[in-house]
């Protein structure tokens, strides 16, 4: 990727390296490595790498309408890719719902949408076009909108197969589910509990003039965004980022001092570590990916807690001791539908066919871990799935081959605010295993 002449902190560096990051996602690639890449060839600073990552984001929340809207704006498809990304991460912004909280005019947007494609070798030869079709949605914002939101990928956003999956699932919540997906989600920490209570964390913040509530044992939302350095204790292990359904699984699997804890897919550790904060136990956490298993020694240092941490397959028995565990936290491979808040370029990398593999993979790795519970114990499976064949349809699977006891458990949680908490869209089911 070549450097580009444009200022270090500019508006349109920002947007052409967005732009980048989104064409590297439609190639298959998942929008935070491809935003790293992007941001490490072009350079740029921690304010450009921020306007970067926020356009890019919107950009996947609001990619279909925006892809329906270049269809209308367009004669044919702009090529390269990289033209067509940018544009259409363009049109994503100017075509929000409500833009106020962006930092830039549509005009500003536009004007700097411009200047990055001059910029680029590639693109400038096309400076022109991405100047007629943004000035044009501008002049004919509504009727535009208006024709393009009678296509339910532009309405809200997903692919159709994903939305007609959501609708049968969930026929009479899926609309809230899409439009769940489809927000920002809220900044929700975990407090150390070994450092101090929620209550206690809220009055550190309020000595930092942040404004946050408590929402769960351990969860503390607050009101506003903000970089991780500049959380009060962040640095030290006071607190995590984690969001409040997936707080909910330490707690649920009630591991007791001294006891033997297996974290089956553990990376990147934000439920090891909860674990290690709630009890002091002997845990083995384990990953296939060595470089994920990686950010569990790092999420684990900050919190200055220990674990043993293993890279093997949570599906094959050949790493495995003997030993039987007293619990083991099962949070399985899935196909993630339901953190689209937190990842929405997940809705465009998956195909519909992915939760049917996945799924036949978590049954192989439940069924190797179920062996390994001693009588007495407990198994807690965890996806972060919206699909039935991942969690429900799974869990049941699951105890009727094994003659497993079902606890009690919430099963699946739907993203956004229910109650107190705003969560992500999780599913739990609790096993225990019969005495010998």
């Amino acid at each position: 990727m070549a450097k580009l002449r444009l200022k270090p902190d500019s508006l349109a560096l920002s947007l052409h390296g967005a732009a980048q990051a989104v064409a590297l996602v439609l190639e298959g690639t998942a929008l935070p490595p491809a935003l790293a890449r992007v941001a490490q060839s072009l350079g740029l600073s921690d304010a450009a790498r921020g306007a970067q990552q926020d356009i890019a984001y919107r950009s996947m929340r609001r990619w279909g309408r925006a892809s329906a809207l270049l269809r209308q704006l367009a004669t044919r498809t702009p090529q390269p890719q990289l033209l067509l990304s940018l544009i259409c991460c363009s049109l994503a912004q100017l075509c929000e719902d409500d833009g106020s909280d962006r930092p830039y005019t549509d005009f500003t947007l536009v004007d700097q949408a411009v200047a990055a494609a001059a910029a680029d070798p590639k693109l400038a030869h096309a400076k022109g076009m991405v100047n007629a079709i943004l000035r044009r949605f501008l002049r004919e914002r509504d009727s535009l909108l208006a024709a393009v939101m009678q296509d339910p990928v532009a309405r809200w956003n997903y692919p159709l197969w994903w939305i007609q999956r959501v609708q049968a699932a969930y026929p009479n919540a899926w609309q809230t589910i899409l439009e769940a997906g489809n927000a920002r989600p809220p900044l929700t920490l975990r407090v150390n509990r070994r450092h101090a209570s929620a209550a206690a964390y809220l009055q550190e913040l309020a000595a930092h003039n942040i404004a946050g509530r408590k929402i769960g044992a351990d969860a503390v939302q607050l009101e506003q965004p903000m970089p991780v350095q500049a959380i009060p204790g962040f640095t030290q292990g006071w607190v995590s980022v984690q969001d409040a359904g997936a707080q909910l699984a330490a707690p649920m699997l009630d591991a007791q001092d001294g006891m033997r804890v297996l974290d089956a897919c553990a990376a990147p550790g934000g439920k090891t570590g909860h674990l290690l904060e709630c009890a002091d136990i002997d845990l083995l956490a384990l990953d296939a990916d060595g470089e994920r298993l990686q950010r569990i020694t790092q999420n684990l240092q900050r919190l200055q807690l220990s674990a043993h941490l293993l890279q093997a397959d949570a599906s094959r028995a050949d790493w495995w001791d003997g030993q039987p565990f007293d619990r083991i936290l099962a949070d399985v491979p899935c196909t993630a539908s339901g953190v689209v808040r937190r990842h929405p370029d997940i809705r465009w990398l998956r195909r519909p066919d992915d939760a049917a593999r996945l799924a036949t993979l978590s049954c192989q790795i439940l069924d190797n871990l179920w062996r390994m519970v001693k009588p007495d114990g407990k198994l807690l499976l965890v996806t972060c799935s919206l699909w039935p064949e991942e969690s429900e349809m799974q869990a049941q699977a699951f105890a009727s081959r094994h003659g497993a006891i079902r606890l009690a458990a919430p099963g699946q949680l739907l993203p956004g605010a229910s109650g107190e908490l705003d969560q992500d869209g999780l599913f739990y089911a609790l096993f225990q295993k019969p005495p010998a």
